[in-house]
């Protein structure tokens, strides 16, 4: 795990022997819209979500990468960030689609939840949560027809408590081969 705590988010949660530690409880938590100001956070939160989930991963190429998708996807895409003492601990983002209109009906969309993470030294504090909150608030401050999401095994009992069910009507197509 040598060199696991060398990036500002990793040094949150690890000390000098870069074992992680579990913060104490969170009592200050802002979760605010993220601006184009925030690449650098959400990006090094991304990074940190690969590194929990695939280990270090060595990729010089990353950061323009993800620079571009933030650029492509920040029209449509409204993020929230997660912060405890100023440092970024958490996202969640929604990809907004608009419908086709249709006569006689009012505008609406509908909004696919995605890229939900939150560090591990923060975890289960109710980060996730206020994150959520906040996203659910503004889809329905928005009037949208629903919001999706496809979540992990371990997230299945944390949506379903926020009124999530699994979704009979739709129909989904992998990658062939």
């Amino acid at each position: 795990m040598a060199g696991s705590c060398s990036s500002p988010l990793r040094s949150a949660r690890c000390h000098s022997r870069g074992v992680p530690l579990r913060s104490d409880r969170v009592t200050e938590v802002v979760i605010r819209q993220a601006t184009d100001a925030d690449l650098p956070a959400v990006a090094a939160l991304r990074s940190e979500w690969t590194h929990d989930w695939d280990g270090a991963a060595d990729d010089p190429g990353f950061a323009g990468r993800f620079a571009a998708w933030f650029e492509r996807e920040s029209p449509r895409r409204v993020t929230w960030l997660a912060e405890v003492g100023g440092r970024p601990v958490g996202m969640m983002n929604l990809a907004v689609f608009d419908r086709m209109p249709r006569p006689g009906q009012p505008p609406s969309s509908w909004g696919y939840l995605a890229n939900a993470f939150v560090l591990a030294a923060y975890r289960n504090q109710g980060i996730g949560g206020k994150l959520l909150e906040a996203l659910l608030g503004y889809a329905d401050g928005n009037g949208f027809a629903r919001v999706v999401l496809s979540p992990s095994q371990r997230a299945i009992p944390f949506y379903q408590r926020a009124g999530f069910a699994p979704a009979d009507s739709l129909l989904l197509r992998s990658q062939p081969g």
